[in-house]
């Protein structure tokens, strides 16, 4: 048994989910230790992700602990990992899923039909800036950004009517009272990786990549693969109005469920789903290169 350092950022979400991997470790009789870390997407909360160099800003200074040796791996929300990891760098396990889904927070509000004409929505996802635009027009969505205490605090400040969070932060916290409303992934179509939780290594630390498969979650892994893989093939960054959910269903079917939007609101929304037999994350990821496919096709850019 050996040893792990796990390098993290400082918000409240990210140590639960750093101190969540360090008990399934040390269950399994490791001797794990937490490194807290400011990221530069932590530090730049005046512009929107897409304007400042994307999700990467979450994880760039933990790559380089894992590179310099000062830590030993590094916890992220899949969501927030980049599609293509640098050289030397690889995933190496996906952990059991939380609730993939978008969730509406509001005071007075308990579903979007109800909120008044032109309420103002904070969000900070282009993915849901489109998604909403194309259920409620009339909606003024505006940036929001910071970790989920400060999105929770403007919103009681009364910035906000609601927020869009992703349900799986609020679910961790113990905050799941907040939810008004979860929505249908058909409806509002989530993030790929929403929910998820990726464990990042050196790609050299064969010991380490050992020690961490019993924590990945086959099922999960594989679903998740053909949803990055759809980001990958549409070069998906946060600039990209893109989601994609991948879905099992009965026979070993894996279902993947795309959107592709445009963000100046020129183009309209375009959907697609792909479904096939999955056994494995190569065919998985094949699946999600399928979908982002067929949204080329279908006029997505």
């Amino acid at each position: 048994m050996s040893n792990i350092v796990i390098a993290t950022r400082e918000s409240r979400l990210a140590l639960w989910q750093a101190q969540h991997v360090q008990a399934l470790l040390q269950e399994r009789g490791h001797v794990v230790t937490l490194l807290g870390m400011t990221t530069r997407g932590d530090q730049i909360l005046d512009r929107s992700l897409s304007k400042v160099g994307g999700k990467g800003l979450f994880v760039k200074e933990l790559e380089l602990a894992l590179e310099e040796g000062r830590a030993d791996i590094a916890v992220h929300s899949l969501k927030d990992v980049p599609m293509d990891l640098p050289d030397g760098f690889t995933l190496a396990c996906v952990l059991e899923r939380e609730d993939p889904r978008d969730a509406l927070v509001s005071p007075r509000h308990a579903t979007l039909d109800e909120l008044p004409e032109g309420a103002v929505v904070g969000t900070s996802s282009l993915r849901r800036v489109v998604l909403l635009q194309e259920l409620r027009p009339d909606l003024r969505i505006e940036p929001l950004r910071g970790n989920l205490d400060t999105r929770l605090r403007k919103l009681d400040e009364g910035q906000y009517d609601a927020i869009v969070l992703a349900a799986a932060g609020l679910k961790r916290l113990g905050l799941e009272s907040r939810i008004r409303t979860t929505f249908d992934p058909d409806v509002m179509l989530p993030a790929a990786g929403q929910g998820a939780l990726g464990i990042e290594v050196r790609a050299d630390r064969a010991d380490l990549i050992e020690s961490l498969a019993p924590l990945a979650h086959l099922a999960d892994t594989r679903a998740t693969a053909a949803e990055r893989a759809v980001s990958r093939a549409m070069g998906g960054s946060c600039s990209m109005p893109l989601a994609a959910h991948a879905r099992w269903q009965t026979g070993g079917m894996l279902r993947i469920d795309a959107a592709w939007g445009d963000s100046a609101g020129v183009a309209e929304l375009l959907r697609v789903r792909r479904e096939a037999e999955v056994s494995s994350s190569s065919q998985a990821e094949a699946l999600g290169r399928q979908a982002a496919e067929a949204l080329r096709q279908a006029g997505a850019r």
